[in-house]
């Protein structure tokens, strides 16, 4: 049995493989939220604004009454609108702002 190698077969899946990748990478630099937990972006958001003013941009009961991060988390990872919404607050708060 003969095996045939064809090493211009090889660069030319090498070259790809490496286009992909760069493409991925440049793709996750554009997404802001990349490598950002939900924990960590409520927590920023009050840091920065507070539960009271989070309350009055995203008006949901776990903003306005009694609120605690372990409560906002439970709520905003069974409701995507709601999660939507904070990590929009959020690129448009902290992320814009640090990148000006």
């Amino acid at each position: 049995m003969h095996f045939f190698f064809d090493y211009n077969h090889l660069d030319a899946n090498f070259y790809l493989f490496n286009y992909k990748s760069i493409f991925v990478k440049k793709e996750y630099q554009m997404d802001p939220l990349h490598g950002v937990t939900l924990q960590k972006i409520v927590e920023a958001l009050v840091e920065e604004i507070g539960w009271e003013r989070m309350g009055d941009i995203i008006p949901i009961r776990c903003f306005q009454y009694d609120p605690t991060v372990k409560s906002s988390l439970t709520f905003l990872r069974k409701t995507p609108w709601a999660r939507k919404k904070v990590e929009d607050l959020y690129i448009e708060r902290i992320v814009q702002f640090y990148q000006k």
